[in-house]
């Protein structure tokens, strides 16, 4: 399932193999070539990382080329769930697969996904039977949060992102995300874009890479004096995650893309 998932890939920077692997899960409707050009601004931060960007399963009704993780035609609950498990475990096989072939600790992986990619880097991250470095969930929702205290195997570092003013994925599902996670003690934290519809502005794209490079990378233990260098411009959490009304999954926009 790999080989048919397979999407473009950026060869880490620094000579020699790379020991740090970053994938991307794009939205449905999209597929793997509209992520891929967020991993060119992390690479200088995080040289020894390799991007790769994966293609959903499973075609997108009515378009050439877009993809979808699962569909969203029978919105049933049980529809949903069984369409969400059914493309994690391909997802999951194809990651393992992928650490395997590299030879990259799990410590050193982090999945960041976008929309539909977002719930499923969030599904998939918290059941591994290692914990990712850190999952980057852009946009999207936490699906089945009632069964997660049952099946939750790890607690990666997770950064939540959401605008404010989303018109396919509600905001509230910021919310609703990140009570879910701090509930299993998840190290959860989240960042609000504020006036940002469903996509990825310039400025979330740049946070994320401080925020994948500071849980990727082993730094020297800071001098005494030099541990007050953040900024605390736009925090990567929010004070602002106010609740919306009508939150039932919307991510079924064909044009979700990240920018």
């Amino acid at each position: 399932m790999l080989a048919e998932m397979q999407g473009p890939a950026l060869a880490a920077l620094s000579c020699g193999k790379a020991s740090i692997l970053i994938v991307l899960l794009h939205g449905r409707g999209a597929n793997a070539d509209d992520m891929i050009n967020m991993g060119l601004n992390w690479q200088p931060i995080i040289p020894k990382a390799e991007v790769v960007a994966l293609n959903a399963p499973f075609p997108y009704p009515g378009s050439e080329k877009g993809r979808e993780w699962f569909s969203l035609e029978d919105r049933s609950p049980a529809a949903i769930e069984a369409g969400l498990r059914a493309s994690a475990k391909l997802l999951d096989e194809a990651i393992s697969e992928m650490l395997a072939q590299r030879r990259v600790d799990e410590s050193h992986l982090a999945l960041v996904g976008f929309s539909q990619g977002a719930t499923m880097a969030l599904h998939v991250g918290l059941r591994r039977p290692k914990p990712p470095a850190a999952l980057v969930a852009i946009a999207g929702s936490l699906k089945l949060p009632e069964t997660l205290a049952g099946e939750i195997t790890c607690r990666p570092q997770t950064l939540l992102i959401h605008g404010d003013a989303d018109e396919v994925v509600p905001y509230a599902c910021l919310a609703e995300a990140k009570a879910a996670l701090a509930a299993q003690d998840v190290p959860v934290k989240s960042l609000t874009r504020k006036g940002i519809g469903h996509t990825v502005d310039d400025a979330a794209v740049m946070k994320m890479g401080e925020y994948l490079c500071a849980n990727l990378i082993i730094k020297k233990k800071p001098a005494a004096h030099d541990d007050h260098d953040h900024d605390h411009d736009d925090h990567d959490h929010d004070d602002h995650d106010h609740e919306h009304d009508d939150h039932e999954d919307h991510d079924h926009d064909a044009h979700d893309h990240a920018h």
